[in-house]
């Protein structure tokens, strides 16, 4: 089993390079999908200065717009099961903020009641229901389309994979870097990165480690607009189901606030929640984790403590 290190963000203080060193992989190229950088996908050159080793961009973003010229039926196809996926999203976030606000509400409340115990479950459970339901039909939407189009495309998407799996068998280890969340997920799910890949391993921050596990969680308690709520967005690439990473977690989350992170941990258990600041780094090797020491797990009593596997 290839090993993935998941890391915190990288602008302030980049932790690649010696990641990559950790590894033992020599002076390997690097390959780097940078996709949800969208127009700014070619501007690696920060990046090849810090890791010091030959880095091949795998420009996800630019084929795949290329791709969409040269087939208009794929572009329509995949335009219209990302508005179906959109609708589906607008209508979860009006449901989730119903479920959410009493879930809370009896967290917070300290009077002593022979029901109130039996009422948060309840509260739980809806929200958790909810949560299921979505992702079911996430997957179901995905499932319609492959079943429909995915044979159709093949030999429009063909050439591209033939030229990234050479890449790929080339370099010594993928980066994934963050950015437009869904516009990188669709991208590495479109080219079929994780197959190609094979046991390559992976070093993936920001949003590139959020779409690698088995749901992609929006989150922020203090958004500029809107209620605040972390939302399932999507099925994510499943390359593990037991952390949700949560990258600029101390920036996005009350982490002071022991309901809030209480309902977050309950709430997508038994995936541990983990935190992504910067500095922080999370690697699976053999089927288990070890982070560093300032890599903090939220707990389900409310507060937060260093990462433990298996806690």
């Amino acid at each position: 089993m290839s090993q993935i290190v998941l890391l915190g963000p990288q602008r302030h203080q980049p932790t690649v390079a010696s990641v990559l060193a950790g590894l033992g992989l020599g002076n390997g190229d690097l390959a780097v999908v940078t996709a949800g950088w969208q127009e700014r996908e070619g501007e690696v050159d920060e990046l090849a200065d810090h890791v010091r080793r030959p880095v091949t961009n795998l420009h996800l973003h630019h084929r795949a717009e290329s791709l969409f010229e040269r087939s208009p039926q794929l572009f329509q196809a995949l335009r219209q099961r990302q508005n179906r996926l959109r609708e589906l999203q607008r209508l979860h976030r009006l449901r989730l903020d119903y479920v959410l606000k009493p879930a809370r509400r009896l967290l917070r409340r300290s009077a002593p009641s022979e029901f109130l115990d039996e009422e948060r479950r309840e509260a739980l459970d809806a929200v958790r229901h909810l949560d299921a339901r979505h992702e079911e039909r996430l997957g179901r939407i995905h499932r319609e389309f492959d079943e429909q189009w995915q044979e159709s495309f093949q030999d429009a998407i063909q050439r591209d994979r033939a030229e990234i799996a050479e890449i790929l068998s080339n370099s010594s280890a993928l980066a994934i870097a963050g950015g437009h969340v869904a516009v990188l997920l669709n991208r590495l799910r479109l080219f079929g990165i994780t197959e190609l890949r094979g046991e390559l391993p992976i070093v993936a921050w920001s949003a590139g480690a959020m779409v690698l596990g088995k749901k992609v969680v929006l989150f922020h308690d203090r958004p500029p607009q809107g209620a605040g709520n972390a939302e399932v967005l999507e099925t994510g690439l499943g390359l593990f189901d037991d952390v949700l990473p949560l990258p600029h977690a101390s920036y996005r989350l009350r982490l002071e606030d022991p309901v809030r992170v209480s309902l977050f941990v309950r709430r997508f258990a038994p995936a541990a929640c983990v935190t992504l600041d910067p500095g922080d780094q999370l690697a699976l090797s053999q089927g288990h984790w070890q982070s560093s020491p300032s890599t903090r797990q939220l707990l389900a009593d409310g507060g937060v403590s260093a990462f433990r596997e298996g806690s």
